[in-house]
């Protein structure tokens, strides 16, 4: 839905996103309208797996013992095993960093002791693991690929979301910008969106519809 506005809005950003020494991000932003968010079933809170990977940067964070944490560790110097959880829980430093830019995946069996160490950390930011299937490159694959939907502060109407950097392929872009629309709107009754507009890190809104 709106894949030409997408494209064109995103062209237009693309077009006048000027030089920077760093890589822009793009991301999607939704205004919403006459929504109640004092009802808990209009509130948005949920994951969507895009299409493409969005290239940010991520740390892998993955709780796991046995065969699958040392096959973890193949992959992410972060793994940490059931014995180690209480010692991440008390590093501070370390605990911070991960959960600024980390994507955080468990064992199912071990979420609950990750729920009650780090739990109140991690729910706080969004960052509850998602769980660890035993095929862990997919895991990591997908976990990089999904971005979260949330309503904010005092369920402001206005809902923002990463969509990819600015060296994608454009029809990349509206693939990933899609999704989320889609799935908003098998939420809110699609009378609900006000606007839609894409912007770079550095850039001014570029208005969808």
């Amino acid at each position: 839905m709106f894949e030409k506005e997408l494209k064109n809005a995103l062209t237009k950003a693309l077009e006048e996103k000027g030089s920077r020494k760093f890589k822009q991000s793009v991301d999607l932003i939704i205004n919403l309208r006459n929504v109640d968010f004092t009802k808990p079933e209009n509130r948005l809170n949920m994951d969507v797996i895009l299409l493409h990977d969005i290239q940010k940067q991520f740390k892998i964070v993955i709780f796991a013992d046995g065969v699958i944490s040392s096959e973890a560790k193949k992959r992410t110097p972060y793994v940490f095993s059931s014995d180690s959880i209480e010692q991440l829980k008390n590093n501070k430093k370390l605990l911070k960093e991960l959960v600024k830019n980390g994507i955080f995946l468990a064992q199912p069996q071990i979420l609950p002791l990750v729920a009650k160490n780090l739990g109140a950390v991690l729910g706080k930011k969004g960052k509850l693991p998602k769980p660890l299937g035993n095929d862990i490159d997919n895991s990591i694959e997908q976990a990089k690929r999904t971005v979260k939907i949330q309503t904010k502060g005092k369920y402001l109407p206005t809902i923002m979301s990463i969509i990819g950097k600015e060296d994608m392929e454009i029809d990349k872009l509206v693939e990933n910008a899609s999704i989320i629309i889609e799935s908003i709107m098998k939420k809110l009754p699609s009378a609900s969106i006000k606007s839609i507009y894409v912007k770079l890190t550095m850039g001014k809104p570029i208005k969808v519809v």
